[in-house]
């Protein structure tokens, strides 16, 4: 059965038209024949997005019930045995009820999908797993309901519905977004011109990844090697040696003129898993490249002009960086070179070739280590000047045999030279070995001449041969050896790796481990001249210590305990460079622990304004309104009339007084000095008094206290304040005809207090969340309150000892479950 397709209408917030969009184009569907069904649309009382529904057939949602609660979520298995062509499916990102076959709305799309029918669906940029925690770090609010990037990006189309922060704030102001009550604390709060300005542009730069992957997919499908200049990409090579700073912060220079632009560092690697690179360099070099925001890669090929031209092709580059060849006249009279070759076979891709310090001066190569140990190549010496003889003195105590017998058995004798000294003890022995073949064995005997063409033959292959031999297996032990070395240093660094992965404290992780795999007695890391981090016995100064490695322009390594040989202090350059990395992780981690609580202060302070732009404003205009008139001489106010606006004024005040108290009081809390006088209160006198305060607008409260409870342990005004906020919540989402009810039980040495109403409830993954400061209960009431109510309950409850939790209403609703300790009389 063939798949559908997924079409997404991607938006920065909540209003821009993603629904709407979404039935524009399932009406051009059906115009055009195609079997259109809605599945689900959210109108959110949009009468616009209503409207658009027109004659779409609607499948029936399904109705499911939740403790006592009935509740509508999409009818997936309807829409299965509807078999449309085409369903829509809003909201994305929705979770669905409990008790339905999938917990997420796009798990349900997938099913639709895999079952052959296509399907237009809708999400916010914020709904998104990889942004989900920067939203929440631009707008302050934390956005609880996900979709994986994977799901949106595998869609065969994505659509930005895009419109200007100014335009959706408009479209809000005009009503056309939410409720006339919520209009002034969303535009105070989300829909705030920056936060709309960032996610906006955060939707048009996911949106712009997805749209390159498409791109790549396309040019592979296709076999398309030639470049597209649709985005600058730049790559500069680096071969490991000093001039890769000055190329990096060139190409740097010519990614920042194009914004958008990408800067890619490659190395080309040896096909023999053996490079003469410096790895200590090419780690600091990764660190640099990363630093200025682009990526560091590594390919492997024998032909570098070649293998990096492929590697441009590939990930689509527009220009490379190069650096001047480093070699002498002679060597580029002999080839041409990287630079040439990768400039002749660019095609259209720009090449740069940057000169540096090191252009022309040919290369410095490192010496090449002997292949064998000192002791090997001696016995090889021995083998030589003892064997030889030997072997002719036992060659002439059997006159049988002929000159190619003598040649072969010294050929033999020259391979295992070779293989017990290496390659000059062999040269050795294939030079004395012909010239005792030539005066013991070949005519004329016992002279350096040789009188027949044979033999002069047979001696000439068997020098060539013995030194062919030789070479061979001095470089197979060479590669070997370098391979061992090369394979220990990466398994060295892997453990490093790993340990410092591992560890909660990266950078004192790796020095330890540095120190434990060098048995040194101390490792420290000088910033400047400071130090900034050390295992063992601090060395401050580099005269005390047995090496120093440089880490970059301020980072010093100092190392105390034994010298290292050279091998391993290009490990520990390597070393150096990951703590640089460490050290600057490390400093930005402290960096963003610090700026935490002033974003907090600063979200709090957001906050604040907003609830003092709205929620303090409309009562303060009430009760000027109200007092304005009282004092005006225009108009001949009735008793009635007068009593009324009295009545206004003083509501309004109290209201006033009672946001303005919260607010005090929340500060106190965060400030720790509320003081707490606790005393034994008996539940029975202090519930009643909490009602009595509280302005019920008419409506009952039912009360359920028996008069058996022993005494509560807590401090009576604190305890009638968290009463207070508790039952002006339950009022406020309790039905009409539904009165909220207060009860208490005494389990053990605690007191519970029940505040219980059938209003909408909250979801159980919000519990926590509307204990925050600002916070406003109900999945979309914006329009009352400061948000502070249950927040300070929980807190004044907290300091009394007790402890505040919600629960799900039996039927429906919210139950806030106040537990406080008994007194103890004893």
């Amino acid at each position: 059965m063939a798949r559908g397709e997924l079409r997404i209408y991607l938006g920065a917030a909540p209003g821009v038209g993603k629904t709407y969009a979404m039935l524009e184009e399932a009406h051009r569907r059906a115009e055009r024949g195609a079997d259109v069904v809605v599945a689900l649309v959210e109108t959110h009382g949009r009468r616009h997005t209503a409207a658009m529904l027109g004659d779409l057939e609607l499948v029936p949602r399904a109705t499911l019930a939740y403790r006592g609660t009935e509740l509508t979520e999409m009818d997936l298995d309807a829409v299965l045995a509807r078999r449309p062509q085409l369903a829509l499916v809003d909201e994305l990102a929705h979770t669905n009820a409990p008790g339905s076959r999938n917990t997420k709305r796009w798990q349900d799309v997938q099913e639709l999908v895999d079952a052959g029918i296509s399907v237009l669906s809708t999400v916010n940029i914020q709904h998104l797993d990889s942004l989900n925690d920067v939203v929440a770090q631009i707008t302050g609010v934390e956005q609880r309901e996900t979709v994986p990037d994977s799901l949106v990006r595998a869609a065969e189309q994505v659509e930005l519905v895009d419109m200007t922060p100014e335009a959706l704030r408009r479209r809000m102001a005009h009503g056309n977004v939410y409720r006339p009550e919520r209009i002034d604390a969303a535009l105070g709060n989300y829909f705030r011109t920056g936060n709309l300005t960032a996610l906006r542009e955060l939707a048009l730069l996911w949106l712009a990844d997805k749209v390159d992957d498409q791109l790549e997919k396309y040019r592979s499908d296709n076999d398309i090697n030639a470049t597209w200049e649709t985005r600058e990409r730049i790559v500069v090579t680096l071969t490991g040696g000093p001039e890769g700073d000055t190329l990096i912060r060139r190409a740097a220079r010519i990614a920042a003129r194009t914004k958008g632009a990408d800067l890619l560092a490659v190395h080309i690697a040896r096909d023999d898993g053996l490079t003469g690179a410096d790895h200590a360099v090419l780690a600091r070099h990764r660190v640099l490249v990363e630093s200025l925001g682009g990526s560091y890669h590594q390919v492997i090929g024998s032909d570098i002009p070649r293998a990096l031209l492929d590697f441009a092709r590939a990930v689509n580059a527009t220009q490379i960086v190069l650096g001047a060849s480093s070699r002498g006249r002679l060597a580029r009279l002999l080839s041409a070179g990287v630079g040439a070759t990768t400039t002749a076979l660019s095609g259209s891709i720009d090449v740069h070739l940057v000169t540096h310090e090191r252009a022309g001066q040919g290369r410095r190569t490192r010496r090449i280590p002997p292949a064998l140990s000192r002791g090997r190549r001696i016995a090889g010496f021995a083998a030589t000047l003892l064997g030889l003889p030997a072997l002719t003195a036992l060659l002439h105590t059997v006159p049988t045999l002929t000159l190619t017998n003598d040649i072969l058995l010294f050929l033999a004798a020259v391979v295992a030279v070779s293989l017990i000294g290496g390659l000059w003890p062999a040269l050795l022995a294939a030079v004395a070995g012909s010239l005792l073949l030539n005066w013991f064995f070949t005519a004329p005997v016992g002279r350096f001449t040789i009188a027949e063409g044979q033999n002069l033959l047979a001696l000439t292959i068997f020098v060539v041969v013995a030194l062919a031999v030789s070479w061979v297996v001095d470089t197979a032990a060479r590669k070997t050896r370098q391979a061992a070395q090369a394979s220990a240093d990466a398994q060295t660094l892997a453990t490093v790796a790993g340990s410092v992965l591992r560890g909660e404290r990266p950078l004192m992780a790796l020095l330890e481990r540095l120190r434990e795999t060098f048995t040194l007695q101390s490792v420290t890391l000088l910033d400047g001249g400071t130090v900034v981090a050390s295992v063992g016995d601090p060395c401050t100064r580099a005269g005390d210590a047995d090496v120093e490695v440089t880490a970059d322009q301020n980072l010093t390594i100092l190392l105390r305990g034994h010298p290292l040989e050279a091998s391993d202090r290009r490990i520990v350059e390597a070393f150096a460079a990951q703590a640089a990395v460490a050290l600057r992780q490390q400093r930005l981690s402290a960096e963003a622990a610090a700026a935490k609580p002033l974003a907090e202060a600063d979200r709090m302070r957001t906050a604040l304004l907003a609830a003092v732009s709205h929620d303090l404003r409309t009562p303060l205009a009430s009760a000027r309104a109200a007092v304005a008139g009282l004092r005006s001489d225009d108009v001949d106010f009735g008793e009635d009339d007068r009593r009324e606006l009295l009545v206004t004024a003083d509501e309004s005040l109290e209201r006033l007084t009672r946001l303005i108290s919260n607010l005090l009081d929340m500060s106190r809390l965060q400030a720790g000095a509320v003081g707490v006088t606790a005393v034994g209160v008996g539940a029975e006198d202090v519930v009643p008094r909490a009602l009595d305060d509280l302005s019920a607008d008419g409506r009952l409260v039912d009360l359920r206290i028996p008069d058996d409870l022993p005494l509560i342990h807590a401090d009576p005004g604190l305890l009638n304040q968290v009463l207070v906020n508790l039952v002006a919540n339950a009022l406020r989402f309790s039905p009409a005809g539904e009165p909220p009810m207060v009860t208490a039980s005494a389990h053990n040495d605690t007191v519970e207090l029940r505040v219980i109403d059938h209003g909408p409830g909250i979801p159980e993954h919000r519990w926590d969340h509307v204990f925050l400061p600002f916070q406003r209960l109900g999945d979309h009431d914006n329009d009352t309150g400061v948000g502070l109510g249950l927040a300070l309950a929980r807190g004044l409850t907290e300091a009394m000892g007790g402890t505040l939790e919600p629960d799900h209403t039996p039927g429906g609703g919210l139950t806030m479950i106040l537990t406080l300790p008994v007194r103890n009389l004893a």
